[in-house]
């Protein structure tokens, strides 16, 4: 398999280290990347995001093989770790480097996620509107090296911070 046979997907759902467990296991995804972007300024630190000055959200980039796995999967793998309803942060995070944001690479990505958006929306599955925004994407910006994989390297802060986030519960009362 060639390079050119893999796609980008970038998501954004609050805390990215909370984002990519769900993808990082699946058959077809080739890595998923904890990083920045939506911003202005340039391979922003985490600092510089945190103070919210850089206009950047916490995502992940996912680099998949969309012959295994499909962009449509991804899609819907995302929703259900976010809370679609809050568009001022996710969880116990605040404020807009949390917002959820799915960042569209094409023109099949941004249909294919806008369609997935009304759906949600029809089902009824949630009271309140949908509001997770659908932007063209941006540069994507690694974050520090600490912050990758954080789920593997710091399991037991990885599971409190979830519990204690309230993520874990809102999954499981919602999905």
């Amino acid at each position: 398999m060639t390079e050119q046979q893999y796609d980008t997907a970038i998501f954004a759902g609050g805390c990215f280290w909370c984002m990519v467990k769900p993808f990082d296991s699946q058959e077809g995804i080739v890595s998923v990347v904890s990083g920045y972007t939506g911003g202005t300024t340039v391979n922003p630190t985490y600092e510089q995001v945190c103070s919210g000055t850089t206009g950047h959200t916490e995502a992940v980039q996912i680099t998949f093989d969309p012959q295994v796995f499909p962009y449509e999967k991804l899609v819907n793998i995302y929703w259900q770790q976010t809370d679609p309803t809050d568009a001022m942060g996710q969880f116990a995070d605040r404020g807009d480097s949390y917002r959820p944001v799915i960042f569209y690479n094409s023109p099949q990505q941004k249909e294919i996620a806008q369609a997935s958006k009304a759906a949600l929306q029809a089902s009824g599955r949630f009271k309140k509107d949908i509001v997770t925004t659908i932007e063209e994407a941006k540069p994507f910006y690694p974050a520090e090296e600490y912050h990758q994989d954080f789920y593997k390297k710091n399991p037991a802060h990885y599971n409190r911070y979830r519990r204690g986030s309230g993520r874990d519960q809102f999954i499981a009362n919602s999905w």
